[in-house]
């Protein structure tokens, strides 16, 4: 399966770890499909991060995710590049366990198929059993 995707990314040098943060959560909050930061260095060699986010190739999705851009970060201009990629389709199921329900995500196409409880279900099985992620991944995945 393909889509085609718009990436925006901007060079940041001025806001701290945690203002970084909080925008990367506004932005997934806000729907864009992926938000990734990676340290950069810019000219005169100072460190700096490349935000990217990922949303629909659509106008109004576009104009929408450039003005949150810039209402959460500190930059001056956004690149914008259009792609298409390869996609698994989707499903999410939930399953009815011993250790009360678990979302479970799968995936499947070219060949492939997989499935992947969701994180926050192992986490909460975990405290609540007094186990690992990785002991809770293992009772679940038995499940599936």
């Amino acid at each position: 399966m393909k889509d085609r995707i718009c990436e925006f990314e901007c060079n940041i040098d001025d806001m701290t770890a945690e203002e970084l943060a909080f925008a990367v959560e506004r932005l997934m909050e806000e729907g864009a499909r992926d938000v990734t930061l990676a340290p950069i260095e810019m000219k005169k060699g100072r460190p700096a991060t490349l935000l990217t986010v990922m949303c629909a190739d659509e106008e109004a999705e576009k104009e929408r995710f450039i003005g949150l851009i810039f209402k959460y970060t500190t930059t001056i201009g956004i690149r914008e590049l259009i792609s298409e990629r390869h996609i698994l389709e989707r499903s999410e199921k939930t399953l009815d366990t011993p250790y009360g329900p678990v979302r479970v995500k799968e995936v499947s196409g070219y060949g492939v198929k997989r499935s992947k409880a969701e994180y926050e279900d192992l986490a909460r099985i975990a405290k609540e059993q007094g186990i690992s992620i990785a002991e809770a991944r293992k009772l679940i995945s038995e499940l599936i």
